[in-house]
């Protein structure tokens, strides 16, 4: 009779936990095991990230406007690149409030100094012509706080990409303006927003 309740009690359990399920449980699963490394992963990437501005004890609800900046190179429309870009960059990164009128916090003025090419790579057959040049963009730019006149930043700022040489040089140095702009900007925001004056 014990027999019998041994072995029914055995019967029971193989059809409530069929053999590919004994001693498996849900925790143990593939699927599991990859959300939770997912998990870890996400948690441990995002681990140095801080919603809002990067200094707000000096850029709390100040507005920035930035004027025109003069040109004193021999390059052409330099310094309607470099304020679209920048004005641009500022707003997206949304730590100023972008003032178009003249009555911003922050007074950003510019001189552009500097345009340079140098050649970095050359022609496999012909090491005298260029293939890729470096352009390299000078600014110095001045910030000042409005109301005390202080200067909370007087420095020169570079921008740089490379320009890939065809039978068009004018033509590749135009499509490569809005690039190297666009690395000034990044630059100067980075200098006005983080106060690392």
């Amino acid at each position: 009779m014990r027999n019998e309740k041994v072995e029914g009690a055995r019967m029971n359990r193989r059809t409530a936990f069929p053999p590919a399920s004994v001693g498996r449980s849900y925790w143990n699963s593939w699927p599991c095991l990859f959300l939770a490394a997912g998990w870890a992963l996400g948690v441990c990437g995002c681990a140095g990230y801080r919603f809002g501005p990067t200094n707000p004890e000096l850029t709390a609800g100040k507005s920035i406007q930035v004027n025109f900046f003069e040109n004193k190179t021999l390059e052409p429309r330099l310094a309607e690149a470099v304020n679209h870009a920048l004005r641009k960059n500022l707003q997206q990164d949304g730590t100023y409030m972008l003032n178009t009128r003249s009555e911003g916090d922050v007074v950003v003025n510019g001189v552009i100094l500097k345009y340079e090419r140098q050649g970095v790579s050359f022609q496999p057959n012909d090491i005298i012509t260029v293939r890729d040049y470096q352009a390299t963009l000078t600014v110095k730019v001045t910030a000042t706080e409005r109301a005390s006149g202080k200067v909370v930043l007087d420095r020169a700022v570079t921008g740089r990409t490379t320009v890939r040489v065809g039978s068009d040089l004018p033509g590749a140095e135009r499509q490569a303006l809005p690039l190297l702009a666009d690395d000034f900007a990044r630059n100067a925001t980075t200098l006005l927003v983080e106060g690392t004056w």
